[in-house]
């Protein structure tokens, strides 16, 4: 059965926070955006997946928690 769209944005970010919470930038942000295409309702622009990037890239922790926290 399929989850409602904020059932699994819910689920995105649950799985994301604890790849960022182990400390894994990267994987925080890739793990959110391959979660939300497996959805018809969520879908990560490609500027946001590289916007989500830059805050892994540079290692700015709080920027991606905010990130991932950021999708409503």
């Amino acid at each position: 059965m399929m989850r409602s769209r904020s059932e699994h944005l819910q689920w995105c970010k649950d799985r994301a926070l604890e790849y960022w919470r182990a400390g894994d930038l990267t994987n925080a942000i890739m793990s959110m955006g391959a979660d939300l295409e497996k959805h018809d309702e969520t879908h990560c622009d490609p500027y946001m997946l590289m916007l989500g990037g830059m805050y892994a890239t540079s290692r700015d922790s709080d920027g991606v928690k905010r990130w991932i926290e950021g999708f409503r």
